[in-house]
C-alpha cells in the first residue's frame, strides 16, 4: 500500500514539474501575443463605458479646454482603426463618424474598431517587429512600437473614460461589483 501511494506522490510531483516548466516555458511571440490577450478586456470595459454614459453626456467636457466625451469616444475608434491597419498591413476601414454624431453611432463605431483589430491582429507575430512604419505625424517607428503604442492608448484612453464617468458619479465597468 506504500508503494502505490509513493507512486502516486511521485506522480502528482512530476506532474507538477511538468506544469511549472511549462509555466516557464518562452512564450512564442510575446509581444503581438500580449497585445491580442488584451484586447478582449479592453473592448469590454472600453465600450462598456462609452455605452454607461448618457447619451446627453457626450458633450460633457470635465474642463472647457478638455475635448467631449463623445470625441474621446471618436478618437479611440480612429486610433484602434489607424494602429491595427498600421501593425497588420490590414486597410483601415472607411469609418465616417464626427464628434458630434449620436451615442448610438460613436457606440457602433469603437465596437467596429474593435472588431477590425480583432481581425487585423489575427495573422500579426513577432516575426516583423523591427520593421519601420509611419505613425502620427509622420513619425518612423517600428512595428513593435506601434504594438506597445496600441496597447498604451487602451490603457490611457480607458483612464480617461472612467474619469468622465465618476466626474458624473457612474461607477465604470472596471470598478463594477463582479456579478454572480
Amino acid at each position: 500500500m506504500k508503494l502505490i501511494g509513493l507512486m502516486a506522490v511521485g506522480i502528482l510531483m512530476s506532474a507538477g514539474i511538468a506544469s511549472a516548466q511549462d509555466a516557464s516555458a518562452p512564450v512564442a511571440n510575446p509581444v503581438s501575443s500580449t497585445v491580442k490577450q488584451q484586447l478582449p478586456r479592453f473592448e469590454k470595459n472600453m465600450v462598456g463605458a462609452a455605452e454607461a454614459m448618457p447619451a446627453e453626456k457626450y458633450n460633457f467636457k470635465p474642463t472647457p479646454e478638455m475635448n467631449a466625451f463623445g470625441h474621446l469616444v471618436l478618437h479611440i475608434t480612429q486610433a484602434n482603426n489607424t494602429l491595427c491597419s498600421k501593425i497588420s498591413g490590414a486597410p483601415a476601414p472607411d469609418g465616417k463618424t464626427a464628434d458630434t454624431d449620436g451615442k448610438e453611432k460613436l457606440v457602433a463605431a469603437l465596437k467596429a474598431s474593435f472588431e477590425f483589430c480583432a481581425t487585423a491582429l489575427t495573422g500579426v507575430d513577432d516575426s516583423k517587429l523591427g520593421e519601420q512604419m509611419t505613425l502620427f505625424g509622420n513619425r518612423p517607428a517600428s512595428r513593435a512600437a506601434a504594438l506597445i503604442g496600441l496597447s498604451g492608448s487602451w490603457s490611457d484612453h480607458y483612464a480617461t473614460e472612467a474619469i468622465y464617468l465618476r466626474l458624473n458619479g457612474i461607477l465604470p465597468p472596471s470598478a463594477q461589483p463582479k456579478k454572480d
